[in-house]
């Protein structure tokens, strides 16, 4: 999928949320966007999953399926999530109960499926936006903010959900405030800031990684750290387990 100098604005004197964005997908690949709260990174993923177009510039090799997981499910309907899930499946012409069941086992909802969605917590409806996502096979999945809400054993799905979809040949598009990226090791990394995107790391961004050594070699490991170029923010001694 193929991002070609896409402006999108959300009105016609707004002024533009993005601004030539020039970027490429390919199958197998996964990409993490991140940036500051308003920067456009919901905007960029809605323009890639199809749910907004580009005021200027062309979106093109999107493929035919597409999963989009919105970072607030509209869970405001008077439906069961079995209900809502089952008519999802059959809009696609899916007979989806077998994987909705698995879905659900997965996902750890299993006890929802027959509750309103109006009456799920942010998390639980974020699951069934999950699995309305992945009842056809995508070619390219959207997930934004996927962690967001979700229980801890949930947030250890989310990773291996990305695999698959990557080992079946699709393309993924995620993006993160939690820090949730590194279950994420293999992704690229788009940044955007000031209405643009840069594929490569936000500039002048750094990484704090704290490491753990026995306190006799604390000093030797400091000094080759530091030889080797890194920043040492502070050395503190851990307290003594009881």
């Amino acid at each position: 999928m193929r991002l070609q100098d896409v402006w999108f604005r959300y009105g016609r004197r707004a002024p533009w949320t993005l601004r030539g964005v020039d970027l490429t997908l390919e199958p197998g690949e996964t990409a993490v966007v991140a940036g500051p709260n308003g920067s456009g990174k919901s905007t960029l993923l809605q323009l890639a999953a199809g749910v907004l177009r580009p005021g200027r510039g062309l979106v093109t090799g999107r493929p035919a399926v597409v999963g989009w997981v919105p970072e607030r499910f509209p869970a405001d309907q008077p439906f069961t999530a079995r209900a809502h899930l089952n008519h999802m499946a059959a809009i696609r012409g899916l007979d989806g109960a077998a994987d909705i069941a698995e879905w659900a086992r997965r996902l750890h909802f299993e006890n929802f499926l027959d509750v309103r969605l109006n009456r799920l917590s942010k998390g639980s409806a974020q699951k069934v936006g999950l699995v309305q996502a992945l009842l056809a096979p995508p070619g390219l999945l959207v997930l934004d903010e996927p962690w967001e809400g979700l229980d801890a054993q949930t947030r250890e799905q989310v990773p291996a959900i990305v695999a698959e979809v990557v080992a079946r040949g699709g393309s993924v598009l995620v993006s993160d405030h939690l820090g949730e990226v590194a279950r994420l090791p293999q992704a690229r990394r788009w940044y955007v800031h000031d209405g643009r995107v840069h594929a490569e790391p936000e500039p002048g961004r750094r990484t704090v990684i704290e490491l753990s050594v026995d306190a006799t070699d604390a000093r030797d490991a400091v000094d080759r750290l530091r030889s080797a170029g890194f920043h040492i923010v502070r050395v503190r001694d851990e307290a003594p387990r009881p």
